[in-house]
């Protein structure tokens, strides 16, 4: 089933032809999935059959019968599975050895609806919403209801038992169901299933809600099946939300922008596997699964130190970049309030690229340019210098990427005017001073050395076959020409699957304005972009 693009990148998100893999069938109504990052299977629960089942490569099998008609889960920082309930109006903790706390049941002394689905924040409080579906015939147990409207609620962290947080105004949802922060958790989405729309609010610093205003509406087809229901938020702050005929996902700006088609009405998504490139989708009667080339905000428990439990895990390889409606003059990707950045080494490469004398040097073919200057006022040399000692004592590989034309240029094609300047300037020529690797970026004894005839990385080098061999997916980019080499390197990278991780002061190119365009714009959505010193921290320095 392919998918259909309504906007052109909707492809940069999901390929076109990506197969809609069906994974396991024969229930009765799937919700709630949730990807363990250690142990590496997917959760998810038959809700009317009142049991939670698990997928791994050995299959489906049951892991509890009753499940108190259990709807969305997620974990928390500490692996503990948090869990809406139907049957029992609560909202539920269990620890790995399945203990069983409710967090959260009553609210002003009455029995709350029915718990649908929730979200942990980087300060440990849990979000959830509260319609009724739990008190029909069939979804839960048909009861009376006590609140009489329908709210989204916040558990504060530590707190078990005791009231919830009531953080919108309790008549402003008809059914409030799915709900995802932004990358950086400056935002909440809530959707409404019978009003078929998105609201978004701005997270307040004391965890409430506040400038509420209707994201995304309209959703709802009367010739699919498919509603409102679960939702999520990627990397780059797109949503992504079930709606008729499958998944519907809109830009940070509230656009739609295409439509993943599955056979069956969906319920609820979430990304898993062992990159967080597989988007489960719990629908009917069957779970489904499909690779994209966008993998998920980075929620906290997707931070849990996988080392800990002598697992391979892959996970979460960094805090995504904030993503909002317009693009953010910052170039941190820590937002305040979460746990530090963590890279794990053993997925780690580094590249050094262009750092050459021609390109950075005094006397240099392209000295006039203002490169010389620059690449000094970023004390970039001695930032990737310092990064490259790093990456070597933790057996991270070191890529010098080099360009290199023979004399006369043979095969360098004179398409563009960088080109076109470069033959003109007798530049980069091999076995020259000019194509030498400048002072103290020399290749070391176990480096790698890519050759190329282009401004990325990628084109016509074995780049990709040495981070391949290597088992590497996360690119720690350093080197010259920031909106030139860095930058189109970092767009292929992010188009492949890469995770590319951008020391911005480990970086130069002309002067400091072509830089800031570069590093605080065009890459923020496509890399984490970074100082030197955070990268270091991140690998554990």
């Amino acid at each position: 089933m392919a998918q259909e693009a309504i906007r052109p990148e909707f492809f940069n998100l999901i390929g076109e032809h990506a197969p809609v893999r069906q994974i396991g069938t024969g229930f009765t109504f799937t919700e709630g999935p949730i990807w363990h990052p250690r142990e590496h299977y997917l959760l998810f629960s038959d809700m009317p059959a009142d049991v939670r089942r698990r997928w791994d490569r050995a299959g489906v099998h049951e892991v509890m019968r009753p499940s108190n008609k259990g709807n969305g889960m997620t974990y928390d920082r500490d692996l503990n599975l948090i869990v809406c309930e139907h049957a029992t109006s609560s909202v539920a903790r269990f620890s790995p050895d399945g203990v069983r706390t409710v967090l959260a049941s009553h609210f002003e002394g009455k029995e709350l609806n029915s718990p649908n689905d929730t979200c942990v924040r980087s300060d440990g409080s849990i979000y959830f919403t509260d319609p009724w579906y739990g008190r029909m015939p069939g979804f839960g147990v048909e009861r009376p209801r006590e609140l009489g409207w329908q709210g989204v609620f916040r558990i504060p962290a530590g707190q078990s038992g005791g009231d919830p947080h009531l953080v919108v105004d309790r008549y402003l949802f008809s059914m409030p169901n799915g709900l995802c922060f932004s990358p950086d958790e400056s935002l909440l989405y809530v959707n409404d299933t019978e009003q078929a729309n998105i609201r978004v609010f701005t997270v307040d610093p004391d965890g409430g809600l506040s400038n509420g205003r209707v994201f995304a509406s309209g959703i709802k087809d009367t010739l699919k099946a498919g509603v409102p229901d679960g939702m999520k938020c990627d990397q780059q702050g797109n949503v992504w939300v079930t709606a008729p005929g499958g998944v519907w996902v809109y830009n940070p700006q509230g656009q739609l922008i295409g439509k993943v088609g599955v056979p069956e009405m969906v319920a609820n998504l979430h990304w898993g596997g062992p990159d967080w490139r597989t988007l489960f989708l719990c629908a009917m009667t069957s779970v489904y699964a499909v690779e994209t080339t966008i993998g998920p905000r980075n929620e906290p428990f997707m931070r849990v130190d996988a080392g800990q439990s002598g697992s391979t895990s892959r996970a979460a390889p960094v805090q995504a970049a904030p993503s909002t409606a317009s693009p953010s003059p910052s170039p941190d990707i820590a937002p305040a309030g979460t746990d530090p950045m963590r890279l794990d080494a053993s997925r780690c490469a580094m590249i050094i690229q262009d750092m050459q004398n021609d390109v950075v040097m005094e006397g240099g073919a392209f000295a006039a340019s203002g490169s010389p200057q620059h690449c000094r006022e970023q004390n970039a040399i001695e930032n990737a210098q310092r990064l490259a000692e790093r990456c070597r004592q933790l057996g991270i590989p070191v890529i010098h990427v080099w360009f290199l034309v023979q004399p006369g240029a043979p095969g360098l094609t004179l398409n563009a005017p960088l080109f076109e300047g470069l033959l003109d300037a007798n530049a980069l020529v091999e076995g020259t001073w000019g194509a030498q690797p400048v002072p103290g970026l020399e290749a070391q004894p176990g480096d790698h050395i890519v050759r190329k005839m282009r401004m990325s990385a990628w084109e016509g080098s074995n780049l990709e076959t040495i981070l391949k061999a290597e088992g590497r997916d996360i690119l720690i980019e350093t080197g010259a020409w920031t909106n030139m080499s860095i930058e189109h390197t970092a767009r292929t990278g992010a188009d492949k699957g890469y995770v590319m991780v951008i020391p911005e002061d480990a970086c130069s190119t002309m002067n400091a304005d072509w830089h800031r365009a570069s590093v605080e714009y065009a890459m923020t959505n496509v890399a984490a972009v970074m100082k030197t010193d955070e990268v270091l921290r991140a690998l554990g320095a």
